[in-house]
């Protein structure tokens, strides 16, 4: 039997890469960039599966250019908003991605990007770098308080849980809005009530997003719902970028329509909505969420096995698209 052949699209810890040459002859695109569409296309029409990143776009036409017996294609991020896993089913290429691995990091991260905001930390730290600082004003950078306040969170799976947990220990008033109300003894738990968006949009100090991207998601904030907010509120997204209408957004905080954003994606990614980046209310990273040592080696690690599972003839831990399974 011929050694199946894995196009890592990008550099993955080293773990997660000789866990792939163990069982595969691996080709590595050691550049750091993304390929361009039609390099992609090239390179994975000599392979048999592919770990790639949620930078590397797998839309119906590269599929349907991929070679008959294409077994895999592994996503390292829990989304799979940049695979088209209809196209890859009707090839019956199977979809897998990393999820639960990476939940209680990104929770981690939104309340840090939540904090911030709060405090206007970000502000502070560049009116100090800069020099500035000369003496203490009881009136400088007045944040908001966090303990006490009404934290309403959009999307209630397991990072929104993991979010709410948190949220325990500043003894806040949670709200959540989801596609349908959790069971009653886990929102006993969280201590959650389920709302009408509308009315988490209209009662939340913090509003933060952790639904996936999808059509009906796309756009899911925009200039209504934003103006629905208090003008103090602050609005979080560790999601995907579209989730929110950028422009408006901008348009909304220079309204004073809201007090502020906290942004770990963007929807043109990396591209910033022009005048974004110029708003001093806002707190914006370069798609940080996972990103710690641990979750990134263990997010490499879980795409190189559902990989190797895939080419073996195994059904992969984390199949997205089941039917795409030959087993």
């Amino acid at each position: 039997m011929a050694t199946p052949r894995v196009l890592q699209t990008n550099r993955l810890p080293a773990s997660a890469t000789a866990y792939l040459r163990a069982h595969a002859e691996v080709e590595v695109n050691e550049s750091g960039d993304p390929l361009p569409p039609q390099e992609l296309r090239r390179r994975a029409a000599a392979h048999d599966g592919v770990v790639c990143l949620l930078t590397d776009r797998f839309d119906a036409q590269l599929i349907g250019a991929l070679p008959t017996g294409f077994k895999v294609i592994a996503n390292v991020a829990v989304g799979y908003d940049n695979i088209d896993v209809a196209a890859a089913s009707s090839r019956g290429i199977m979809v897998t991605n990393t999820p639960g691995v990476l939940t209680e990091t990104t929770a981690d991260l939104a309340w840090a990007l939540l904090m911030a905001a709060a405090r206007r930390l970000v502000e502070a730290d560049r009116y100090v770098r800069a020099g500035r600082f000369r003496r203490w004003e009881l009136m400088d950078f007045l944040g908001c308080d966090v303990h006490g306040a009404t934290l309403g969170i959009i999307g209630m799976g397991r990072i929104g849980q993991a979010v709410a947990r948190r949220a325990r220990g500043f003894a806040m008033r949670l709200i959540y809005h989801n596609r349908r109300p959790l069971p009653a003894p886990l929102e006993q738990e969280l201590a959650a009530s389920y709302v009408p968006l509308e009315t988490l949009l209209g009662e939340a100090d913090f509003i933060s997003l952790h639904v996936p991207l999808t059509p009906q998601t796309h756009h899911l904030i925009g200039m209504p719902e934003l103006r629905r907010m208090k003008p103090t509120a602050c609005l979080i997204n560790t999601a995907r970028g579209p989730v929110v209408d950028e422009a408006a957004l901008v348009i909304a905080l220079r309204d004073g329509c809201l007090g502020a954003a906290a942004l770990d994606v963007y929807e043109r990614e990396p591209a910033l909505s022009p005048g974004l980046a110029e708003l001093p209310q806002t707190v914006l990273l370069p798609h940080l969420g996972s990103a710690s040592r641990r979750t990134r080696e263990r997010m490499a690690r879980m795409a190189a096995e559902n990989c190797v599972a895939a080419l073996r003839g195994e059904r992969p831990p984390n199949l997205v698209n089941p039917e795409a399974f030959r087993g």
